[in-house]
């Protein structure tokens, strides 16, 4: 089943995605089916079903936090001039980072270098903690496109990830979750304005699904709607004003994001905005 987050009418819920998104004029339309009440649990559809091309579909959820897996490919780890980990690294992105397919990526007057990072992310689907590797898929509720957008050169110079991962819009997920998916050998790509920039397989990950939610339930509590980032494939790289960001998992769909400025910072200090 796909999930979506949706609004229509000045209304927002949760809906079920039935038919082919990319269906041409002559074939039959995608439907959004409204979720009553939302879907961590045993739920229902309504009679309410509007044409997908009819509503706006948002951030598939909106998480208490965002946690997040670092240098979790090896080719990524040595386009970065580091280490691989013996542990996962672990760190968080605040849920104001969290925007949907088709907002826009806002570039913060503070960085000059900003980069996409395109990544498997984890739906949790139940509260959990400490939760053991043979049990950690019961808490997930599906899968979703997500992009870890970086600061690089904060990154860089902070020499922590909080400023860099964290200014609003910087963390893109949707289009919707796919909750019948297996998640061990799926491709996953980034391209900007049409360019590939990222191709990877989730098969690489030096730290698969379970682990990390094994990993991260025993240092924190995992709420219905949080998202586990997994870590991005070698390939990462600057995006600017103007282009096109898309994220692309197979057996799940394409997160599609632009991106703009939010302003620039004068010679004395103050932030103009664009």
């Amino acid at each position: 089943m796909r999930i979506v987050r949706f609004s229509v009418a000045d209304q927002q819920a949760f809906g079920a995605l039935s038919g082919d998104p990319s269906a041409g004029p002559d074939e039959a339309p995608a439907t959004v089916s409204a979720i009553v009440g939302h879907p961590f649990g045993p739920f229902e559809t309504s009679t309410a079903v509007f044409p997908l091309d009819a509503v706006r579909l948002l951030a598939p959820v909106l998480p208490s936090k965002v946690v997040a897996i670092g240098k979790n490919y090896a080719e990524h780890v040595r386009e970065m001039g580091g280490d691989a980990p013996a542990d996962p690294v672990l760190f968080l992105k605040p849920s104001t980072s969290v925007i949907g397919s088709g907002d826009t990526i806002r570039l913060p007057a503070l960085s000059g270098n900003v980069h996409h990072e395109a990544e498997l992310a984890v739906v949790i689907g139940r509260l959990v903690r400490d939760i053991p590797v043979e049990r950690a898929f019961e808490a997930v509720l599906g899968y979703t496109c997500a992009n870890d957008v970086t600061a690089r050169d904060l990154q860089q110079r902070d020499g922590q990830w909080a400023r860099a991962k964290g200014f609003d819009s910087f963390c893109p997920i949707g289009p919707w979750i796919e909750t019948e998916l297996d998640p061990g050998d799926l491709a996953v790509e980034c391209r900007v304005n049409g360019e590939v920039r990222q191709s990877g397989r989730t098969r690489d990950l030096m730290h698969g699904v379970a682990e990390l939610v094994a990993y991260a339930s025993a240092v924190m509590t995992l709420l219905p709607g949080d998202v586990l980032l997994t870590g991005t494939p070698a390939g990462v790289g600057p995006i600017v004003a103007g282009d096109t960001v898309d994220v692309t998992i197979e057996g799940i769909g394409t997160l599609t994001n632009t991106v703009r400025s939010d302003g620039t910072v004068r010679s004395d200090g103050v932030i103009a905005r664009d």
